[in-house]
């Protein structure tokens, strides 16, 4: 039991919930590192969601509801931290959620799936019926309902390599990457430089400001310069760190 009164309370509220997944069988290994190196780059941001994050997520928002096939890719990681806002941000957007495994059984599926459908959504991607052009392995397999066919997709924790493919389709690409340098945070159109369970709430919150009219964003969106104010605020709060220490 994790006191409220700890300084990292919510940090570690989350770790929790990822070791859970993992316990119950729909998180792997794998993602217990990935979530490890996500907190890192948290720490360096100053976990919290900046000026340069909540522009993306208003974007991010508008294309989701104005596509025409929307898609919310999932994984392990996702279905443990924040199936209640994913499937918010769906049926505020209309975007179907789809299920992608880098580290596919049909055991963790059915786990993600039933976590979904316990929410009262039913989810795409445990029969799949296509492939993403140009990947092997189990990620390219997705549905003609969904990614394959969908116009903007919302890639939350994704590797770079299927993000590529992706974006090779034709397709707009929203990914949610704390790590400004990476592949993914490089290759995809809208780039979320913010911790998932954070950028997931903002975004359900923005999806009902723009159905309720209280919010309209038209703005032109550069993603090179998101990245970059992203990187600048990273140097700049660890330039004053280590002023503070060489007082």
């Amino acid at each position: 039991m994790i006191p409220k009164s700890h300084p990292r309370y919510r940090s570690l509220l989350l770790r929790e919930k990822v070791v859970n997944g993992f316990k119950e069988g729909y998180v792997v290994p794998q993602g217990l590192i990935a979530h490890g190196r996500g907190e890192t780059f948290d720490y360096l941001l100053g976990e919290d969601s900046f000026d340069f994050a909540l522009e993306a997520e208003k974007y991010a928002v508008k294309l989701l509801m104005n596509a025409k096939n929307p898609v919310i890719s999932v994984n392990g990681n996702v279905a443990a931290l924040c199936p209640e806002e994913v499937v918010k941000l769906s049926e505020l957007t209309g975007a179907k959620i789809e299920i992608n495994l880098f580290y596919r059984t049909e055991e963790r599926v059915k786990k993600i799936k039933e976590i979904f459908r316990r929410l009262g959504k039913d989810v795409l991607g445990d029969v799949p019926d296509a492939r993403i052009p140009g990947l092997e392995h189990a990620r390219a397999l997705c549905t003609k309902e969904g990614i394959f066919s969908a116009d903007v997709i919302l890639l939350a924790l994704e590797d770079g390599d299927r993000t590529e493919a992706i974006k090779k389709m034709g397709k707009t690409v929203i990914a949610i990457d704390l790590n400004p340098l990476s592949r993914t945070a490089r290759t995809a159109d809208v780039t979320i430089v913010d911790e998932v369970t954070r950028a997931m709430k903002n975004m359900v919150e923005f999806a009902e400001d723009m159905k309720q009219g209280k919010l309209d964003y038209r703005e032109e969106f550069n993603n090179s310069e998101i990245l970059a104010r992203s990187i600048i605020h990273i140097n700049k709060r660890l330039k004053e760190i280590t002023d503070k220490l060489l007082l």
